[in-house]
């Protein structure tokens, strides 16, 4: 008896998922906000059983938690958190961007242009969903130019917290400055075959998204008091701009960008 083959459409529970966690990310659930099932199952034109599934999966995400006596609601950003994910980020897309630079320098240059088109029109375009969108796919591409299929399964799990955490930064934050021209320097970086300098450039790219979102994640309050206490000076302090690297969830293998 022949197997079936599978299909590359996503399920209806990761439809919903990404619906939800688009909702998240755009800010129109906010942090500590309980979800109920039967509301968003009747929001979505679906069933209960889809909407628990997919609550399930961004509890275990991270992305939700929960909520005092039953149910989930949505988790509060952990800079902590963000940092630490940040510092695997920055191991794992430097080797990914030295390998594509010894391995596909010629696809970099026949394909990576468009996504670096995109990503500028997305600035433009001011949508947070397509900035996410854009980032993630320009990131995904570098990770299929590396040639190993790993570096992306590592990867993808974590984008998840991640393009919750920029989500929000881009919600109450400002729009991305100077991402695309450093994606634009990897690119340059891979095209020319510099496995070194990609490497360093995509690493020092990692560096500044986390900085930036961190520091637009912190409380100001609590920053403005240890700083008075210390007799500094705070007021009119100008903060870094929101580099934010962000991006669409990949729910199946198809979607990936391969070499």
């Amino acid at each position: 008896m022949p197997i079936r083959s599978l299909s590359p459409q996503p399920t209806l529970v990761e439809q919903v998922y990404e619906a939800l966690l688009s909702e998240i990310t755009e800010g129109k659930f906010g942090a500590e906000q309980r979800l109920i099932q039967e509301e968003l199952a009747e929001g979505l034109g679906v069933s209960r059983q889809p909407v628990q599934q997919a609550l399930l999966l961004l509890r275990s995400h991270g992305v939700l938690r929960d909520a005092p006596g039953r149910g989930l609601m949505v988790a509060p950003l952990d800079p902590e958190h963000v940092r630490d994910l940040y510092e695997i980020r920055r191991a794992v897309d430097g080797l990914a961007s030295a390998n594509a630079a010894e391995r596909s320098p010629d696809l970099a240059r026949s394909e990576g242009p468009a996504f670096i088109a995109r990503g500028r029109a997305a600035v433009r375009s001011k949508s947070i969903a397509r900035m996410i969108a854009a980032d993630m796919d320009f990131h995904f591409f570098l990770y299929g130019l590396s040639g190993n299929p790993l570096i992306a399964e590592v990867s993808e799990p974590h984008w998840t917290y991640l393009r919750r955490a920029m989500g929000e930064v881009l919600v109450h934050g400002n729009a991305p400055s100077g991402i695309w021209d450093e994606h634009e320097a990897i690119l340059a970086a891979v095209i020319e075959g510099q496995p070194q300098a990609a490497e360093r450039l995509a690493r020092e790219h990692v560096s500044h998204a986390s900085a930036s979102l961190i520091a637009e994640m912190a409380p100001a309050e609590p920053v403005q008091r240890r700083a008075v206490s210390r007799g500094r000076r705070t007021a009119h302090s100008d903060s870094p701009g929101v580099d934010a690297t962000a991006s669409g969830r990949r729910f199946s293998q198809g979607r990936r960008t391969k070499p």
